[in-house]
């Protein structure tokens, strides 16, 4: 059997097979979509076909048997007809209640067989359970119903759209929170992982420093039980020797009594010449012995210093000057060595007193105090000569194919030209380390002729002034041209830096160094400072390449010797005022410290052993490369003011020397070709 047909459609076919009709859009509410029409909107959009279908005569006048179809039913589709639009996923609950509405309504009044024409329609039941019937042509009460029925329908809309807000503003609520509590919940776990690595980090580096301290522990046992079969070694030697020149004592006795008897007989003659040969070989084999003795006695000098370190820093207090005032008892204290007063100092205390602070009485808070320890510390007291015997033999290294590099650091007016070039006058006493050092090179090399060993000594003095090198032994023409000097490699491949333009001196005697001092320090850039009436302003850097040579057994060694007066190393003044001299001070100022910052890096680096060395980043250090690294000995003398006034840089001094006392470098190889 066909589906039957609702009365609006069996009237809307009729019209339709009649006579065509415009067909206007629907304005009744689809499932999901909002309903924006009112009753009359609807009244006004079915009146034209109204009227239509009442000028058609009795054609299309129907009597329909089954009761009036309710609002928003499915009309069951046939050919040529358009279906229901479905039900998106995401509709709304108000949307959803009104299309469950319908389709309930719709299975609740099944359709009944249209009656024949003529018959009269049957009365609602008055039940409330089934609409009531009304004819096919009364389109205007079928619209009524539809009307009430729309109104019901946006009442429950309107409720429904109500707690679909409610239930938003609770939706971005939850969201909102939850958006917090996730940043939150990110924040924490950024928080724990970074503490986590920073505990895994500190784990790591406590191993590696406890690893670090056994490999330092076992090498100490190794080196103290070389030292131990070395001094055995050096024992034997000496009997051996004492052997040899008993033997060598017979041996001439029996010469002087083969000598007497010369005149008696031929044969004691050829005799004696056989012993004067054997005399010979024992010679050339105290001769090699000599050579081995004189090698082994390198060797145990290096290491000797090695045992010492490779870096060594000394502190070295200046004497109060006059017109100075005095410090005050306690400011300075150099406290006893582990052997008593006899023990040179090593450990140096500072006490500072703030007056800004204050106990809760209103007296001054006690002095602080601040204890720095060195390999050696020299107080007010200590003179030139006392200073040189300590790194004399550090000299010798020089000598012995070792570069070695001395430093004196500190803040303007602390002493440090004093200690590495002397005083102004020609008081020996007064000498510094520089005369001090190429006179005992000079001897040295002398004693060592006697072994076959040929000495030379090229010197050379340059200064850098606001990252610029400036030869400090120009003179006549070559000074007034003032040409510029830049470092470069003395050939391809080679590592050996040299500075262009600038004068390479030899030098064999004492004379010749004092010459070459006196000309430097007239040609240094001094200006006048807060510190001081007459204070250098660049790094000036004596050189001393020294070359060995023993033409007998084809040894050459060479390594230079490197002494360097580092200028001033206070810091800038917040209050200068900037005029033409100060902004000039300003700039050496920030030259002096950016170079200094960059030693103090180069010797962390060295010390870390990283991979890139820092040395490019200032002039001072590219010139020195060769000489703080590798194979270098290094010594710094920080030099400090006793005055009061001076104690902020002078502990900003003595932090920087402890920080490169902590440092060490890696055994020392000697230069040999």
């Amino acid at each position: 059997m066909e589906p039957q047909r609702s009365p609006l459609l069996e009237v809307k076919g009729n019209i339709e097979s009649k006579r065509p009709l415009v067909k206007a859009p629907s304005r009744l509410p689809l499932p999901g979509s909002r309903l924006k029409r009112g009753p009359d909107q609807m009244e006004d959009a079915l009146e034209p076909k109204k009227k239509r279908t009442r000028g058609l005569g009795t054609a299309t006048k129907f009597v329909m048997s089954h009761p009036r179809a309710p609002a928003l039913t499915t009309v069951p589709q046939t050919q040529g007809q358009i279906s229901a639009p479905k039900v998106p996923k995401k509709t709304g609950p108000r949307c959803s209640t009104a299309v469950a509405t319908v389709l309930k309504n719709q299975k609740s009044g099944p359709a009944v067989p249209a009656q024949k024409p003529g018959t009269a329609a049957a009365p609602p039941k008055l039940g409330g359970k089934k609409p009531s019937k009304r004819p096919a042509w009364d389109l205007k009460g079928q619209l009524c119903d539809l009307n009430a029925e729309l109104k019901c329908c946006r009442e429950k809309t309107q409720t429904l759209d109500q707690e679909n807000q409610q239930l938003r503003s609770q939706l971005r609520e939850a969201q909102q929170q939850a958006t917090a509590l996730g940043i939150e919940r990110r924040t924490l776990e950024g928080e724990l992982a970074r503490v986590q690595a920073q505990a895994e980090q500190s784990q790591q580096e406590l191993g590696n420093l406890s690893t670090h301290v056994l490999e330092l522990e076992e090498r100490l046992g190794t080196q103290e039980g070389l030292v131990q079969e070395l001094q055995k070694e050096q024992l034997g030697f000496q009997e051996e020797r004492r052997r040899l020149a008993t033997l060598l004592e017979e041996q001439e006795r029996t010469l002087q009594a083969s000598e007497a008897a010369l005149s008696g007989s031929q044969a004691e003659v050829a005799s004696l010449r056989r012993e004067a040969a054997a005399q010979a070989a024992l010679l050339a084999e105290r001769g090699e012995r000599l050579h081995g003795l004189e090698m082994e006695r390198r060797r145990l000098h290096n290491q000797l210093q090695e045992l010492k370190g490779n870096i060594r820093v000394f502190c070295r207090v200046r004497p109060v000057l006059p017109g100075e005032p005095t410090p005050p008892p306690g400011f300075l204290l150099f406290p006893s060595g582990p052997g008593g007063p006899s023990d040179p100092p090593t450990h140096l205390s500072l006490f500072r007193s703030d007056e800004r602070r204050g106990t809760l009485s209103g007296a001054p808070a006690p002095p602080t105090r601040h204890d720095f320890s060195f390999d050696r510390i020299f107080p007010p007291g200590s003179g030139q000569d006392e200073v040189f015997e300590e790194i004399a033999m550090l000299v010798q290294s020089a000598l012995d194919g070792y570069p070695v590099c001395i430093f004196a650091y500190g803040q303007t007016g602390s002493g440090k030209t004093f200690t590495m070039e002397g005083g102004p006058g020609a008081d020996p006493q007064e000498e510094g380390l520089i005369p001090r050092a190429l006179r005992h090179l000079f001897s040295v090399a002398q004693e060592l002729s006697g072994q076959g060993w040929t000495y030379s000594f090229v010197a050379s003095y340059v200064e850098i002034y606001n990252e610029t090198v400036r030869d400090l032994l120009a003179t006549g023409t070559r000074k007034a041209q003032g040409g510029e000097c830049e470092i470069r490699r003395a050939g391809p491949g080679s590592e050996e830096l040299t500075v262009t333009n600038a004068r390479y001196v030899p030098v064999s005697c004492e004379k010749e160094v004092e010459a070459l001092l006196y000309l430097a320090r007239q040609n240094r850039a001094v200006a006048r400072t807060a510190q001081n009436e007459r204070s250098s302003r660049s790094h000036s850097v004596f050189q001393l390449q020294i070359s060995g040579e023993h033409a007998g057994r084809g040894l050459q060694c060479g390594a230079p010797l490197n002494l360097v007066d580092l200028a001033g190393s206070e810091r800038l003044d917040p209050g200068l005022a900037l005029g033409p001299g100060e902004r000039e001070r300003l700039r050496e100022t920030q030259a002096i410290n950016s170079s200094l910052s960059t030693l103090g890096l180069v010797i962390m680096a060295l010390s870390n052993k990283e991979s890139h060395v820092p040395y490019r980043n200032s002039k001072l250090t590219y010139l020195l490369q060769n000489s703080l690294g590798g194979s270098a000995k290094m010594l710094m003398f920080v030099n400090i003011s006793p005055l009061e006034e001076n104690i902020s840089e002078s502990l900003n001094s003595l932090r920087f020397a402890s920080k490169v006392n902590q440092c060490v470098i890696g055994t020392a190889q000697p230069n040999r070709k």
